[in-house]
């Protein structure tokens, strides 16, 4: 579809402004809507200034980009108000929406992101935002390939806001049933975890030895824990039947737990593994010995902080299988841990549901913005 379409140097048709620092003031007396990086993704924390001319305006004419800072090429569009020294507004020498303009730099993000300047602080490339080459259809067309987008967009949106409510579903069944388990309301026996299950740290067989890798078991790394989803994700890179004799493994019904991450954040994070699977350094297995696997899942989860505490991130931040066998948790009956797993098994149902839905939501949004940007 695009071939039709004229093709314009972005650099060519825009103006571009940086923002400046901006003060803020109360709510209560703020006139104008004031705007930083985050305030592109969603509207949780809502900032307000003074009117004053020596701010960068924008309006719903005008496109905002993240330019500077680990997020830089983040977009916004459809805003008013001012923008913080972080920011940019992209603004049109001729008549464009700027829907359809703030949609095509969002499917850019990645390429944004992997030309921007400076090691410490990234900036946006000028020179590469100023060469992509835009699609450019006529105004009527413009609009309507915006509200589709936007449309689809807003139906992605509502599917993971279905999946945050059925996490916090089986959050809050948990809660009724066992009680916060860092303060223990209901006074459980609490246990070392390395009494009440086995913890395996994982490796990485030689690279050296290409003979390692294969396609006989899937080599599990982070990236397959740190996702929304409760079970492991597919593995990308797979050992040989030597690279398994040679690396570390767990059969199903385990919890695999990251260890080892550059940001304190991405430790603790837990997935199940439903299936055998070996695993790289970064993670931690944990292997019960009779406990409910489901339950076991929980109690990590909403114990995050709990387990995060205990690490120093000067030293490399690692979590080890010696300090984790040594925290302390809750271990209600296996009766009712197993009961609470009867009855998560459903959310989880639905929930598993739901985000194969959005998958496929995600691929139909992908394949739309192809033939449209192309």
């Amino acid at each position: 579809m695009t071939g039709k379409w004229e093709r314009v140097r972005l650099g060519d048709i825009v103006k571009i402004t940086k923002g400046t620092k901006v003060e803020q003031i109360d709510p209560s007396i703020g006139t104008i809507r004031f705007h930083q990086i985050g305030d592109l993704r969603d509207d949780n924390c809502i900032k307000w200034c003074a009117s004053s001319d020596k701010y960068t305006q924008i309006t719903p004419d005008d496109v905002v980009i993240a330019w500077d800072g680990a997020n830089a090429g983040t977009i916004g569009y459809g805003l008013s108000g001012v923008i913080g020294s972080t920011l940019a507004k992209i603004s049109f020498n001729r008549p464009l929406v700027s829907e359809y303009i703030g949609l095509y730099l969002q499917g850019k993000f990645a390429y944004l992101q992997e030309t921007c300047n400076g090691a410490t602080i990234p900036h946006i490339n000028r020179k590469a935002l100023d060469n992509l080459q835009l699609p450019l259809p006529p105004l009527d067309e413009q609009k309507r390939i915006a509200d589709v987008l936007d449309k689809a967009s807003e139906l992605i949106k509502k599917r993971k806001e279905q999946i945050r409510l059925m996490d916090e579903l089986a959050k809050s069944l948990f809660i009724e049933m066992f009680g916060d388990p860092v303060e223990n309301p209901m006074g459980w026996d609490k246990i070392p975890l390395g009494k009440k299950c086995n913890i395996v740290t994982g490796n990485t067989p030689s690279r050296a030895e290409p003979e390692n890798y294969g396609s006989y078991i899937e080599w599990i790394k982070s990236d397959n824990i740190n996702t929304p989803f409760s079970t492991l994700t597919p593995a990308k890179e797979y050992l040989s039947e030597l690279g398994l004799s040679k690396g570390r493994f767990v059969e199903g019904n385990s919890v695999l737990m990251t260890c080892i991450a550059g940001s304190i954040s991405c430790i603790g994070n837990c997935s199940i593994a439903n299936r055998r699977v070996a695993f790289n350094q970064q993670i931690n297995a944990i292997i019960p010995k009779g406990e409910n696997t489901w339950y076991l899942y929980y109690l990590f989860t909403l114990s995050k902080l709990y387990i995060q505490s205990t690490i120093n991130m000067s030293l490399k931040g690692i979590l080890s299988k010696g300090q984790l066998a040594k925290l302390e948790f809750m271990f209600p009956p296996i009766s009712l841990q197993n009961e609470f797993a009867d009855r998560i098994t459903v959310i989880e149902q639905q929930k598993a549901l739901l985000q194969n839905g959005l998958a496929k939501m995600e691929t139909a949004y992908k394949a739309l913005m192809q033939e449209y940007f192309g």
